[in-house]
């Protein structure tokens, strides 16, 4: 007499709970990372430590271009763009990411402009 179990363990495997798992991972790791809102520029090297804190940033590209937080923007409308953005904060910083070959005379203009208008100015630079 052939007794026979009833309880019978089934070789495939379910992959739905798995892809589930998959799933829920790839949209937290979506939902966390931070990709930076900025231009892709090749900054200047130097060493130090950056600020977090950002009102404002001003791009100048190898092709002379102006860019105040991602808007292209003429060299001529420059201060008046910044002066329309920071208006109201309480201490209005402009962030400068000037290429690396770009005239030191396109940077020192920004700068002059965030002197006259009394906005504190930090120089964006690749970490060495």
């Amino acid at each position: 007499m052939k007794l026979r179990g009833r309880n019978k363990v089934s070789p495939e495997f379910s992959m739905s709970s798995m892809t589930d798992i998959v799933f829920l991972l790839l949209v937290f790791f979506m939902l966390t990372s931070n990709a930076p809102n900025a231009l892709d520029l090749l900054l200047p090297k130097a060493k130090g430590k950056s600020t977090n804190t950002q009102n404002v940033a001003v791009s100048i590209n190898k092709n002379m271009q102006y860019f105040v937080n991602n808007t292209r923007i003429s060299e001529k409308y420059l201060e008046i763009e910044l002066q329309k953005v920071l208006k109201g904060q309480e201490k209005p910083t402009v962030i400068l990411r000037a290429e690396e070959g770009v005239p030191i005379e396109k940077a020192v203009r920004v700068m002059d402009i965030s002197n006259k208008n009394n906005y504190k100015v930090i120089l964006a630079v690749r970490p060495k």
